[in-house]
């Protein structure tokens, strides 16, 4: 932040209205919880595929406290931080760290209070579930915080954010199988789906805020932007959307061939997903509101359903799909 952008932030804020209680709970955004949904393949694959799993609601609810509490911590690091950059934004200029006085000693108390508790909760958990947590928070700081601050390097933003897509399947596997740790291939197949929909969400807001407000205010909103263009945004959400099906069909294949028959399905999803980011206005920019999309929601529980049907259905003839074969025409 320039010695300029500071000087007019906060002389709008001395003119602003004082925050309130509800301001400092909305920093946190608890509304962006539903995120946290990503969590419950990695119980359920815990469950199936781990080597000694168990169903333990304490664990459960201690893995869901402190995703929750270190994913808000994180979250008033980047509102408090991103508040003269914001102030550019349309729509992000009306959070409270922008139009509202709020007390950074507050601030401060709220993200000590929510980290410390987050990892608490962790650390009583167990071990793994302690340093998963450390990582979660460790990729807040990381994506926030200068002079690292990834979130203004092109490309690299969306690949340090999509972190916390593995770091929340860990989360779930941790619940039900402490003792080991979530195949190589699947944590890869989550980090790229994860900048696969990071990667959807700049190109939407791109197209969105360019054809509102024009280039310049992205370029002033986020340093990344100066480098991105809309083809550019589009061919790294291409690429990723590539690598997570690669990586997504190395795990189905070597975990449980019946699971390639959903590989349609999960190709679908991505195809409507792009689409939702190709709209104008798109919900893509805000992804705890996706539970709107009645059509996506649609294939999503067609593929719940079809991995259910999958997991309790064996395919022996599908076994030949795991060897290779070389057809002879002589």
């Amino acid at each position: 932040m320039s010695i300029d952008q500071a000087a007019v932030l906060d002389a709008g804020k001395a003119t602003a209205e004082r925050a309130s209680w509800r301001d400092y709970v909305a920093i946190a955004r608890p509304d962006h919880w539903i995120k946290h949904v990503f969590i419950l393949p990695g119980i359920a694959l815990a469950f199936l595929l781990g080597a000694s799993p168990s169903v333990q609601p304490f664990l459960i609810l201690a893995g869901f406290v402190s995703a929750a509490l270190i994913s808000s911590a994180n979250y008033v690091v980047n509102e408090w931080l991103d508040a003269s950059f914001d102030a550019h934004h349309p729509m992000k200029s009306k959070r409270p760290a922008v139009s509202k006085t709020m007390s950074r000693n507050v601030v401060v108390v709220e993200y000590f209070a929510l980290a410390l508790v987050g990892l608490w909760v962790a650390w009583i958990a167990s071990m793994p579930m302690f340093i998963i947590a450390v990582l979660f928070m460790v990729s807040g700081w990381t994506y926030n915080i200068a002079p690292i601050r990834t979130k203004d390097k092109a490309y690299l933003d969306v690949a340090s954010e999509a972190l916390n897509n593995p770091i929340r399947l860990a989360i779930g596997w941790a619940m039900v199988d402490a003792a080991t740790i979530p195949p190589s291939s699947l944590l890869l197949a989550y980090w790229a789906g994860g900048a696969f929909l990071m990667s959807t969400k700049r190109l939407a807001e791109y197209r969105t805020v360019a054809a509102s407000h024009g280039v310049g205010v992205l370029h002033l909103y986020r340093k990344s932007f100066q480098e991105y263009t809309e083809s550019r945004l589009l061919l790294q959400s291409f690429t990723y959307a590539q690598l997570a099906c690669f990586f997504l069909a190395v795990f189905l294949v070597k975990y449980r061939i019946e699971y390639i028959l959903s590989f349609p399905l999960f190709a679908l999803l991505f195809t409507i997903y792009l689409r939702l980011g190709l709209k104008q206005g798109s919900v893509a920019q805000t992804p705890e509101r996706l539970f709107k999309e009645t059509g996506m929601l649609i294939v999503v529980a067609v593929l719940v359903i079809a991995l259910i049907i999958l997991t309790i259905v064996d395919i022996p003839a599908l076994e030949f799909l795991s060897d290779p074969h070389i057809i002879r025409i002589e």
